[in-house]
């Protein structure tokens, strides 16, 4: 049962209407909808039944949507996407690196939402909902390693905490080694979207260096390629199993 049982979303949203049409979207859908009018409730409400995927409106009574995702995220990984005004950019690089997976502007099309929440949902439920997965190798580079099967990474012998989406770049990266990868391209195959706001992956770098360099400002693994994007740059990666 619990392989067909709806993935379970948590829209925290004060505007009534906004709640009203992402959950009537989402419920068409097939998504169970469970709504909280502020940053409290819906830290309440993630508590009491653990949500697949979290829905967070940046601008919210009682804790904002950037102390709600930092208290989530330091309970559990989940998914997050957050709402935010057009004009919020400061506040979107904000929640992305606090570790949202995503976020989507207002105002914004609610087929156009939907299609992101099954994006970030088919990556992180997708074994669960398919059964045993299909055993892939373990990567390697240096002192880093990551097991797509289990969706687990470690540095040193140390797990890695990697939100949904560090895990996919970094996956990415470690299957391409020497391979420069524009931020576009990055934005396509580990996102999954031909279109979005570049700095999405700009701050997931950031924040994957900060978890797997030695000196994250002198980066040795994920490299800058000027005018391009990214290398990650090692050598030695390669499959240990």
């Amino acid at each position: 049962m619990s392989n067909t049982e709806p993935c379970h979303v948590l829209v925290v949203e004060d505007d009534p209407t906004v709640a009203e049409v992402v959950s009537s979207y989402l419920a068409r859908a097939g998504y169970t909808v469970e709504h909280a009018p502020d940053g409290p409730d819906g830290l309440r409400r993630a508590a009491a039944r653990w949500p697949d995927l979290v829905l967070l409106d940046l601008m919210l009574p009682g804790l904002d949507g950037l102390e709600v995702c930092r208290r989530l995220r330091a309970t559990a990984p989940v998914p997050v996407i957050m709402l935010t005004a057009l004009g919020d950019e400061d506040d979107r690089i904000a929640g992305l690196e606090l570790g949202a997976d995503d976020y989507v502007t207002k105002p914004f099309s609610p087929r156009e939402l939907v299609l992101r929440v099954e994006s970030v949902l088919r990556r992180s439920t997708g074994n669960r909902r398919r059964g045993p997965a299909p055993s892939r190798p373990v990567l390697r580079a240096g002192d880093v390693v990551l097991d797509p099967a289990t969706r687990r990474a470690a540095k040193q012998g140390r797990e890695l905490a990697l939100t949904l989406r560090e895990f996919d770049l970094l996956a990415h990266f470690l299957s391409h080694p020497g391979r420069a990868h524009g931020r576009d391209e990055l934005m396509r195959e580990v996102w999954g979207w031909d279109f979005g706001d570049l700095s999405t992956v700009t701050v997931h770098v950031r924040r994957l260096r900060a978890k797997i360099e030695d000196d994250p400002a002198q980066p040795r693994l994920i490299q800058t390629v000027w005018g391009v994007g990214y290398r990650f740059e090692t050598g030695e990666t390669e499959a240990v199993s």
